[in-house]
């Protein structure tokens, strides 16, 4: 499996963890409480930096096992291409979200949380792309 490929990975399985994670911790809160004022930036901004550092942390730990790490052609490329701009649609949805949300005088719980849900889809759908391109070719558009 080339080293790429093992990032993806990482970064996908990260994404899921951290924001299950979040969902937890928020909905546990939640039990005897509104969800709406539950105390939620405190859970999701761990939730982030947890995901970054672990993220950065595998990547290192993988990196440090692979001889391909400094490989990357032009199938990698087009792979990571490609990844990133499936997963930038959801990023523009929950910032359309978030924008409607905002417009309404939606609550800031609902805005931050279709954001962070967002980024978090834009994570796990890119990095899926990623590994079927990986799996079975990239396919034609």
């Amino acid at each position: 499996m080339p080293y790429e490929e093992k990032r993806t990975w990482i970064l996908g399985v990260v994404a899921v963890v951290s924001y299950a994670s979040y969902l937890i911790v928020v909905l546990v809160r939640a039990r005897h409480t509104a969800l709406v004022e539950v105390a939620y930036v405190a859970p999701m901004l761990w939730a982030i930096g947890g995901s970054i550092a672990a993220s950065i942390v595998a990547a290192i730990a993988v990196a440090i096992g692979s001889r391909d790490r400094d490989r990357r052609d032009q199938r990698d490329r087009e792979i990571d291409l490609r990844g990133t701009h499936v997963g930038q649609a959801f990023v523009v949805l929950g910032a359309i979200a978030a924008l409607v949300l905002a417009l309404v005088d939606g609550d800031t719980f609902w805005i931050a949380n279709v954001i962070y849900l967002g980024f978090t889809l834009s994570a796990v759908v890119g990095a899926a792309a990623k590994l079927e391109a990986y799996r079975r070719g990239m396919r034609p558009w």
